[in-house]
């Protein structure tokens, strides 16, 4: 089994070099003296008993993560639930699926082709949620797919690996809020999601986030290499709560603004 180290690098590894290549050039502009402090990843993936949330939840599990709290996107047709490990330091885990008897008979059709395609022992291999995509699809069926969800379609060109990092605003030193973060983004031309505000949630709920937009990335289908919106990276700023931790959760509203970091067609 591997450690929790080799899971989040081997993640970060794929991350930063298949779905958001630009997260290192933002790494670079924000580290100071210590190596930044990731406050959670993302993972999305299908609501199936074959690699729904449960199976993808299940390496983290086993290195000792336990359930935080649950979420519905009902507008999005998703699903998600937090995990959290005793050890402070460890990324929170947010992993999300898409609820397929929401959608049409065609998606469901769709999805259930490109998931027979993979054997089911393929999902019981830990390293598989970072190992993109297993399966094989054109454009057209993309294409499809992104025209009832973009979500739906994120899942089926990249497979799985994290769909953004974040970074813990809370360590840093330069920058007490967002907004400062934000701008220097901006002024390295960088474009941040505006979806229900630049920066999503405040100090009353406890928690601000804002988020580049996806990367544009080549992905080989079966009739050519197409640009198609990648991975994202977020930042978060906690708030402490009445007995003077910081708060730890999700705020659903804003988690439902940075889902569209990704929706770049």
């Amino acid at each position: 089994m591997e450690s929790i180290t080799q899971l989040f690098d081997s993640l970060w590894r794929d991350y930063s070099q298949r779905l958001c290549p630009s997260a290192v050039q933002i790494q670079q502009l924000l580290t100071e003296d210590s190596a930044l402090l990731n406050d959670h990843i993302a993972l999305r993936s299908f609501g199936l008993p074959k690699c729904g949330l449960a199976v993808i939840a299940a390496p983290f599990i086993a290195l000792g993560y336990q359930p935080q709290a649950k979420y519905h996107f009902n507008a999005k047709k998703l699903y998600a639930e937090s995990f959290i490990h005793s050890n402070p330091l460890l990324p929170k885990v947010f992993i999300s699926e898409l609820q397929l008897a929401g959608c049409s008979a065609e998606l469901q059709q769709m999805i259930r082709t490109l998931l027979d395609q993979v054997d089911d022992a393929y999902f019981r291999q830990p390293d598989f949620v970072y190992s993109g995509r297993p399966w094989q699809l054109d454009f057209a069926t993309y294409q499809f797919l992104a025209a009832e969800s973009e979500y739906a379609a994120w899942v089926a060109a990249h497979g799985f690996g994290a769909n953004h990092f974040t970074v813990n605003i809370n360590q840093l030193e330069q920058f007490s809020d967002l907004e400062a973060v934000n701008h220097l983004l901006r002024h390295n031309q960088f474009v941040i999601n505006q979806a229900g505000g630049e920066i999503k949630g405040n100090a009353e709920v406890m928690l601000e986030q804002s988020a580049t937009m996806a990367d544009v990335v080549g992905v080989s289908f079966r009739d050519g290499i197409h640009k198609i919106s990648g991975g994202f990276y977020e930042f978060a700023k906690r708030y402490p709560q009445t007995n003077g931790e910081l708060y730890s959760g999700f705020v659903t509203a804003s988690a439902n603004k940075i889902f569209e970091s990704t929706d770049r067609e």
